[in-house]
């Protein structure tokens, strides 16, 4: 039974307690989530204050707080956030472009998707935090090497991700196009890529942890500049405060970009309806 014009327009008493649930309900988990936060950084301070913990190994708030002023004072707390977010958005940008470019070549060819996916599966399987040192003697040391670090532990995943949704899509739509004469390309088009759009979104969340863990371990290696440079920095000199102050921006930055990604979900899901 479909809904009348007046019934949208003017949704019922029942409808509109519903929908005022769902906003108290996300409110309570929003709620929840922000005082587990604080109190967790309550009880950090707290027990570094009582020497329960040790606040030279751990850190505490206060003194994270102090470092990201002493950082800002001296003009280097957004350069290295800026250095370690552009490599982050680059390589993430890359590594869902190109894995989803190859996804639907390997689906647009089946022999060619047979004869990579031993290869796929190799890759996937191998530790390529070890590979880094191999890019920088290929590459030279610098943002080129860190952003194919953050390829080479996105990308295949993203391909395999994205190959394994075009193939899940129900045959019997594509096989409607087909008898209406449609090609392969029109199937594409209309079918999988429409379709396959949460699968797509779900590899761009996947993303970004990989790109960071990418990013991070490029920094560590070879970077002179960045969040990841500042952490083995601070872990050589036994500044721990500025190690946790690294994390501690790592995690906000990561976080932001996840949400970033959430409402670009939203959005692509609103236009779609």
């Amino acid at each position: 039974m479909s809904m009348s014009d007046d019934e949208v327009l003017n949704p019922s008493q029942e409808h509109q307690e519903f929908l005022r649930s769902v906003r108290r309900g996300k409110m309570v988990v929003r709620f929840t989530q922000l005082i587990i936060l604080c109190v967790a950084f309550a009880l950090w301070e707290i027990l570094a204050n009582m020497k329960v913990i040790d606040p030279f190994i751990t850190s505490q708030p206060s003194r994270v707080l102090k470092t990201i002023i002493q950082l800002y004072q001296e003009g280097a707390l957004f350069q290295h956030i800026g250095v370690t977010c552009w490599e982050t958005i680059v390589g993430f940008v890359l590594g869902t472009f190109l894995g989803t470019i190859i996804a639907i070549i390997l689906w647009w060819s089946e022999f060619l998707s047979k004869v990579a996916e031993p290869y796929l599966v190799i890759l996937n399987s191998l530790p390529k935090i070890a590979l880094g040192p191999v890019f920088i003697v290929w590459i030279g040391a610098g943002p080129a090497a860190i952003i194919v670090m953050t390829l080479a532990i996105s990308l295949i995943v993203t391909i395999m991700e994205v190959l394994n949704g075009f193939l899940a899509i129900d045959q019997e739509k594509i096989k409607l196009v087909h008898t209406f004469g449609g090609k392969k390309y029109q199937v594409l088009a209309k079918v999988l890529l429409p379709a396959s759009l949460p699968t797509i979104i779900n590899a761009l969340k996947i993303n970004v942890g990989l790109s960071w863990v990418g990013v991070i371990v490029g920094e560590f290696l070879v970077s002179k500049s960045g969040l990841g440079y500042l952490i083995v920095y601070g872990g050589q000199v036994f500044k721990l405060d500025l190690v946790m102050t690294s994390v501690l921006i790592l995690g906000v930055a990561a976080a932001l970009m996840y949400q970033g990604v959430v409402i670009l979900e939203k959005w692509l899901m609103k236009y779609r309806g």
